[in-house]
């Protein structure tokens, strides 16, 4: 059976089913680039401070394009959220801030949980390198401010699933 494409060409039927298909993949790939697929990252993380522990709903950078790209571009970030860059095995890291429009807290966090060292109120779209100042296996950016809203400090402790092989 041939169906007629407007044209008054005769088209077979299995080229119409063919653009259906493909128009229907683009659709369904375009939907699950939006949130759907944003949201299945979002991870829980603690932090437990003398002040007690203090919830966050973080991001996940995995890939080298997660980790070069982090949170460049963003023009905003709510308190309670952030990203955690995995650096595994642990290694010497250093960050920067170029394209990141967001003043951070940036968090580097040791194999065994606890924290290295904070860069607080980092230099928005800055290429100056901010060092780990030892090894560390993460770091969690979160906005600036955050660290001394709820006390923490190096040597807190982080719960997540990324420290607790070490």
């Amino acid at each position: 059976m041939n169906l007629n494409d407007g044209t008054g060409r005769a088209r077979p039927r299995t080229r119409v089913w063919a653009w259906l298909w493909i128009a229907a993949s683009v659709a369904i790939s375009g939907a699950l680039t939006g949130s759907e697929v944003r949201a299945a990252s979002i991870q829980s993380l603690e932090i437990v401070t003398k002040s007690g522990v203090h919830v966050f709903s973080i991001e996940m950078a995995t890939t080298e394009e997660e980790k070069t790209t982090g949170l460049m571009y963003r023009k905003e970030l709510a308190d309670g959220k952030g990203m955690l860059f995995d650096f595994s095995p642990p290694q010497e890291v250093s960050m920067w801030m170029k394209n990141t429009y967001i003043s951070l807290d940036m968090i580097f966090i040791r194999a065994d949980g606890r924290i290295l060292r904070i860069a607080q109120n980092t230099e928005t779209l800055s290429t100056k390198i901010i060092p780990s100042g030892g090894l560390a296996k993460g770091v969690l950016e979160v906005i600036a401010g955050t660290a001394q809203k709820y006390g923490i400090q190096p040597g807190d402790r982080v719960a997540h699933p990324l420290f607790n092989g070490h």
